[in-house]
């Protein structure tokens, strides 16, 4: 099966394929998120995780833990943040991947906002 989706992280040193598609596309406005990303929220996508494949010959993917069940991954040397996942959550088998590390196109069917409780003030739902 031919890969759907491309992506790396910003020094190129970690790439990934998935061979599904991307599915739950969320901008989440939580604070955890945010941090994260260093962003006012931060674009994620879903796929079972059987279904991505993440080449890594550095060994520079780290592993934070947020939380007691969710795991946040990165690149140790350039600091891209890539995936998270929830081993508690409602789909504990699947892997969320930061979408703007995708490096292929994808245009989602559908997307939402969650978290919008945690915003930041200065997020304004406008483009200008």
């Amino acid at each position: 099966m031919k890969a759907l989706y491309h992506g790396s992280c910003l020094c190129g040193a970690v790439t990934y394929h998935i061979d599904s598609p991307i599915k739950a596309v969320s901008h989440c406005h939580c604070s955890q998120c945010r941090k994260g990303h260093g962003a006012a929220f931060a674009s994620y996508g879903s796929v079972p995780g059987a279904d991505l494949t993440c080449l890594d010959p550095q060994g520079l993917v780290r592993v934070y833990h947020s939380s007691p069940t969710v795991s946040r991954s990165f690149c140790s040397c350039c600091g891209a943040n890539l995936f998270w996942a929830d081993a508690a959550g409602a789909f504990p088998d699947w892997i969320s991947i930061a979408l703007g590390t995708l490096d292929t196109p994808f245009e989602p069917a559908r997307q939402k906002h969650v978290h919008i409780g945690s915003k930041v003030c200065w997020w304004v739902e406008r483009m200008e």
